[in-house]
């Protein structure tokens, strides 16, 4: 398999903090304001964090493609991109991230292409195991890193922190009798994607229907998926959403069935998105460009204030 130039080598950039509730908001909101606010001595008191993690936010934000990292004479600075301004801005779909559909669609853009969390790409596209340990992921994710960056010194430990990262993430935390734990609250853990077995040892993931995971942002990514083939074709095969690496299908671990009624779901309200069966293959079809579907889809579903 070759090199993925979509996935950039950049590992444990988060300081050991896995995203926390009102981060990407308030990154939004300092880097909208002055763009030079992460590389400014004053961040701490601005955005009301330790230096760590201040770094963890601007790296954050960075990740789910909330701001754009530019270099403006010699310095960094960040700016808010379009997609954040569309779910950030005040007024906009959804500033406060409160309704659930907004945390898997930033799980889709965290490891959608250009990645910048391999660790995270790799986890969710390219980790051929259902059930795993920790070490089973620091293990094949080490087979990763020197297949992917065999240019690149990137340190064990550095594999090992975004592994502990990634599993505080996504997995959720009981306490004593069972209670969960608040006081690290992560909100990517009501995904319910990776669950672990009583003795929080071993994980799986999660296939198939999610509660919190409605149809507009399944068939939204499956049409960005599309797009970024670059073709004029109409058609995608379901094969190729479910399976291919980067695909919706991977990213949300879904099933033929689940991804299929989704699909058939947005087609009884959004003209021009059906499911083909020809010769056996079933295809997702759409009558114009898919990256407009997409949006559409979208702006659609957040306006009708799910």
């Amino acid at each position: 398999m070759g090199q993925n130039p979509a996935v950039h080598p950049i590992f444990a950039r988060h300081e050991t903090f896995h995203p926390r509730f009102g981060w990407l908001k308030k990154g939004f909101d300092k880097a909208d304001e002055d763009n030079s606010v992460f590389s400014k001595e004053s961040a701490p008191v601005v955005l009301g964090v330790g230096k760590n993690m201040v770094k963890a936010i601007r790296y954050w934000c960075i990740a789910f493609k909330i701001v754009d990292e530019l270099r403006d004479n010699g310095k960094y600075v960040h700016k808010s991109t379009a997609f954040a301004e569309k779910l950030l801005k005040d007024g906009g779909w959804d500033p406060f991230l409160e309704n659930p559909s907004s945390l898997w669609l930033l799980h889709w853009n965290l490891v959608k292409p250009p990645c910048y969390a391999p660790a995270w790409y790799f986890t969710f596209n390219e980790l051929n195991k259902i059930e795993f340990s920790a070490d089973d992921l620091i293990f094949s994710l080490n087979e990763y890193r020197n297949r992917q960056f065999p240019d690149k010194q990137i340190l064990d430990s550095s594999l090992n922190k975004d592994v502990n990262c990634l599993l505080r993430m996504y997995v959720e935390k009981t306490g004593p009798k069972n209670l969960k734990e608040d006081s690290l609250d992560c909100p990517f853990t009501d995904l319910g994607i990776i669950d672990a077995y009583t003795d929080s040892k071993r994980f799986t993931f999660n296939f198939g229907n999610k509660p919190s995971l409605p149809p507009e942002i399944i068939v939204s990514a499956c049409l960005e998926f599309a797009a970024s083939f670059q073709d004029d074709a109409r058609t995608m095969s379901i094969s190729r959403l479910l399976y291919n690496a980067g695909s919706p299908g991977q990213v949300f671990k879904m099933t033929e069935s689940s991804l299929s009624e989704a699909i058939e779901t947005v087609s009884k309200m959004e003209k021009g998105i059906y499911l083909t069966d020809t010769a056996g293959m079933i295809r997702l079809a759409y009558d114009s460009d898919p990256s407009v579907l997409s949006e559409k889809i979208l702006c659609s579903y957040f306006r009708k204030g799910n």
